[in-house]
């Protein structure tokens, strides 16, 4: 999973974008391209989602991947409307084969040592820990971590700007998820560009 793994160092910080109208897809896209965030993770919770994955796929420089990918009907809708890598909440076995076997950049979600050793039998290191505070925050990922050493994560849900540094501190975290960077409503692109050039600037 080279292409995912590549994902992950490409930012310290990938937008979780929940967006509802198609027509704040390119603004978002643009600020958030140039304020540093090239990968963009637009979760499929919405009735525009797969349009917004369309839309800010035509953004230059942007990498586009859809998140709250549940199964197999999802993740060929994704690919479909564009998305170049793939996000789940969870790991099941029927996504993660579909997703191998379409070659797309995977992610899925793991909150505990099962999780991951299931992943590891299907070839997979590259993980989200979801929902990352909730889950035990910082002290259950350094535990988990411990005893898989090749392992590497993008923890998300809970995390702020102001929490963030610490994660992305851990050796076993590539970049963190982030719904901070794009507040809901009608995007403010000179807040969304202002907030992903300080979230570009976190890793140290």
């Amino acid at each position: 999973m080279t292409g995912i793994d590549a994902l992950m160092r490409s930012v310290p910080v990938i937008p979780v974008l929940v967006i509802e109208e198609v027509e704040h897809a390119e603004p978002i896209a643009r600020a958030l391209v140039e304020g540093g965030l090239t990968a963009l993770e637009v979760t499929l919770r919405t009735p525009a989602a797969l349009d917004v994955i369309r839309a800010m796929s035509r953004v230059e420089g942007a990498v586009v991947g859809a998140g709250t990918v549940l199964n197999e009907r999802d993740l060929d809708a994704a690919i479909e409307a564009g998305a170049t890598f793939i996000v789940s909440p969870g790991l099941t076995a029927p996504l993660t084969e579909a997703a191998l076997k379409r070659g797309i950049p995977y992610l899925p979600g793991v909150s505990n040592a099962a999780d991951i050793m299931r992943g590891l039998d299907h070839g997979l290191d590259r993980f989200k820990f979801f929902p990352a505070e909730a889950s035990g925050g910082i002290k259950a990922l350094k535990a988990l971590a411990a005893p898989f050493g090749q392992v590497r994560f993008c923890p998300t849900g809970g995390i702020s700007e102001a929490t963030a540094p610490e994660w992305l501190a851990l050796g076993a975290v590539l970049c963190v998820g982030g719904s901070w960077v794009v507040k809901p409503g009608a995007p403010d692109v000179d807040a969304i560009r202002k907030c992903a050039l300080v979230a570009t600037g976190l890793r140290g």
